[in-house]
């Protein structure tokens, strides 16, 4: 019934340097601690955050994530602590029923002491994972006609309110994560609609002032002296988004 761990390949790329004001990793006792740096190795090669905003987002989503894998963690482990408690009750009548009875007085006591004890102590050396038990509670599961399919199902039934709780702390893990990665995608977003924005600025001010060059140069009539009044104030149109763009790039870069 233990769930092996899954392993996964070794991070790609350095784990990122933690901000003081991050604090230490919210790890449990018995949590792998190179685990938590694999997991936030590979989330910031893939978000690659530009700035101190999208650090933290991307630090809430390694914790929320770890998090989700924590409860699903303890979740399992709630239905593998409740199995051998419903295999000592199912095991307890056909165990005993296998006690050998003795002719003397005491000897029947003992053998009535040792049925009475049957159950458990085969249910714990099952949970121990011994072999002749596990062998023995096989046997006896199958004269009964029942699976252990059958005593995980009793089990997961006596702990539900205990593992509907664990879905939700999941799904509230899931849903924050999702509305974190939800804010990193509009806030990119916002950037590049800005940046879309000033090259089209840039282009339709080049585009007007290369149209007026031609008449210039094949000696046709002069610019009227609104056109020439409105030059100077295009090139500074032209500056203007020119400078904007470049804001705009260096405080992604910078970030």
């Amino acid at each position: 019934m233990t769930q092996q761990p899954t392993h996964l390949p070794t991070q790609t790329g350095p784990v990122p340097d933690r901000l003081p004001i991050f604090g230490p990793p919210a790890l449990l006792a018995g949590e792998d601690s190179a685990a938590y740096d694999n997991l936030l190795a590979r989330v910031s090669g893939n978000l690659k955050p530009s700035d101190i905003f999208e650090e933290i987002w991307m630090r809430e989503i390694v914790d929320l994530t770890w998090e989700t894998l924590r409860w699903r963690r303890h979740r399992t482990a709630l239905i593998e602590a409740a199995v051998p408690q419903v295999l000592e009750k199912i095991l307890q009548p056909l165990a005993s029923k296998s006690v050998p009875r003795r002719g003397s007085f005491v000897g029947q006591l003992h053998a009535a002491q040792e049925a009475l004890h049957a159950g458990p102590k085969l249910a714990s050396e099952w949970a121990a994972r011994d072999p002749a038990a596990i062998k023995r509670v096989e046997e006896l599961l199958a004269s009964a006609g029942v699976t252990m399919d059958n005593v995980v199902a009793q089990a997961v039934t006596h702990e539900l309110d205990k593992l509907e709780r664990f879905n939700r702390l999941i799904a509230s893990a899931e849903w924050r994560r999702n509305a974190t990665l939800r804010e990193v995608e509009r806030r990119r977003a916002s950037f590049a609609e800005k940046l879309r924005h000033e090259v089209g600025k840039i282009e339709d001010a080049e585009f007007q002032t290369i149209e007026a060059e031609p008449e210039a140069e094949t000696g046709g009539t002069k610019p009227s002296a609104a056109e020439a009044s409105n030059s100077p104030h295009l090139l500074a149109d032209t500056a203007s988004a020119n400078k904007n763009v470049t804001a705009l790039t260096a405080t992604e870069g910078a970030a």
